[in-house]
């Protein structure tokens, strides 16, 4: 199905993305089994949680990756953000304390209304540090007609829950109080095509299945200079000593905008 190739390309360049810009932990939520192509294998070396809800697969994971340095699986359910956050082993291997990739790609459809999905972003967004960045894809139906919408839909009847396609505005909201990083919301495909892998093409533009984004938690704003008029550097003897490294948010910042 080309919505699940395309997931699969977006996460692998948004991931390679946020590696080059400095990310080195990352906490993926909704994994299933790690195949290949995982999130340890396109970002070699950052430490990684995947949480699944399903014990039978977190089982299977923590088997496949017993030799695997700086990976953990972990059970956890995304409608219950507080507990993955709070949980201990998570948050022995990722230091919330710095700049951590929270990667939801093609679960949060998953979650209805009434599980209140902008409310789990946020508070996984809130319990992370400055300088994090946020990674979400999420089928939509904008694109297609109410008869392919409905089979799409019929696809998943059978599971344990419903698929929730969203509209551009429902999707977008996920990103509210963080800044998007460019080229903004697209198609999955659409998103970095440059960074490999290439996003599969079938001629022509295709219809939009799957919306992508990704967005940073900005750092706090520094407080006004005092005096007359914006300051737009320190003063001489609170400037930063050279060769002082620069704090690892405040490069992921700008490497992203």
């Amino acid at each position: 199905m080309r919505a699940c190739r395309d997931n699969r390309a977006f996460l692998q360049r948004a991931v390679r993305h946020l590696a080059r810009a400095g990310i080195r932990q990352f906490l993926d939520i909704g994994t299933g089994l790690p195949t290949m192509g995982a999130v340890h294998e396109t970002a070699p070396g950052a430490r990684v949680a995947y949480v699944d809800y399903d014990r039978t697969v977190v089982n299977h994971a923590r088997a496949l990756l017993a030799t695997t340095p700086d990976v953990i699986a972990a059970e956890g359910d995304l409608r219950q953000p507080q507990a993955i956050t709070a949980d201990e082993a998570i948050r022995a291997h990722l230091n919330f304390s710095q700049p951590v990739g929270v990667l939801l790609v093609a679960v949060l459809h998953f979650i209805t209304d009434a599980g209140q999905p902008h409310s789990i972003v946020r508070h996984l967004m809130d319990a992370v540090a400055p300088g994090s960045c946020l990674v979400v894809s999420h089928v939509t139906a904008d694109h297609v007609s109410e008869q392919a919408a409905a089979t799409g839909r019929g696809v998943y009847d059978g599971a344990s829950a419903p698929v929730i396609p969203r509209t551009l505005a429902g999707f977008t909201g996920f990103f509210d109080g963080l800044k998007l990083a460019e080229p903004g919301v697209t198609a999955a495909s659409d998103w970095h095509p440059g960074i490999a892998p290439a996003p599969p093409r079938a001629g022509g533009h295709p219809a939009t299945y799957v919306y992508a984004g990704v967005a940073t938690k900005d750092l706090p704003q520094a407080p006004a200079w005092p005096g007359k008029g914006p300051r737009t550097a320190r003063p001489r003897d609170q400037a930063r000593p050279r060769g002082t490294p620069v704090p690892v948010a405040d490069g992921i910042a700008s490497a992203l905008t």
